[in-house]
């Protein structure tokens, strides 16, 4: 039983039927599922030991490292049945893309450490930390999430590619046909 499967198995009904209609969007879920926590792992530990001072680099080392997993789960998985640019090419664009969310990502963080004065002495530990928790792993992973699945679709796995890397054999665990994927409208 594959990852998908395993979760629409646990899903009730009204919702499953939109999730098998949106199976790539779920995939992208999961995929940001687990990057969330490789981001907020890694963002921790450097921020409460070597940068303790720097939670906004602290936590733009722990994306860069959280979008490097990204790439190799959404091509290889989420994204498989789309694209077909060259790799050196989807890898650029996914970058680029990625470093643009990194700034999305990052405006909640920094606008409740340095515009809202969330930090100590001017607050408490606890409130820091949750407001640096709230901007910056909810807040702003949600922005840049909903900024990446759209830049990905339209310019790093555009479904127009899709059919060399379908025919082609593609790759990735699951035994999808492009069949499934909700298809790509074009931007007027």
């Amino acid at each position: 039983m594959t990852v998908v499967e395993s979760v629409l198995s646990h899903t009730p009904e009204p919702f499953r039927s939109v999730l098998i209609k949106h199976r790539e969007m779920l995939k992208f879920a999961i995929v940001g599922g687990t990057t969330f926590v490789v981001d907020n792992g890694i963002w921790y530990i450097l921020k409460l030991g070597v940068l303790e001072s720097k939670p906004t680099t602290a936590k733009a080392i722990s994306i860069i490292v959280a979008a490097i997993v990204s790439y190799i789960l959404n091509r290889e998985w989420s994204f498989r049945t789309r694209g077909g640019r060259e790799r050196h090419h989807e890898a650029a664009l996914f970058f680029i893309i990625s470093g643009i969310a990194v700034f999305v990502n990052l405006i909640p963080l920094y606008a409740s450490r340095y515009l809202f004065h969330f930090e100590v002495p001017e607050t408490t530990r606890f409130v820091q930390e949750f407001a640096d928790f709230i901007s910056g792993s909810i807040i702003g992973m949600l922005l840049a999430m909903v900024f990446r699945f759209w830049a990905f679709k339209r310019w790093v796995f555009p479904d127009d590619l899709g059919t060399r890397r379908r025919d082609s054999g593609g790759s990735g665990g699951d035994q999808d046909s492009g069949a499934d994927v909700t298809p790509l409208r074009p931007v007027k």
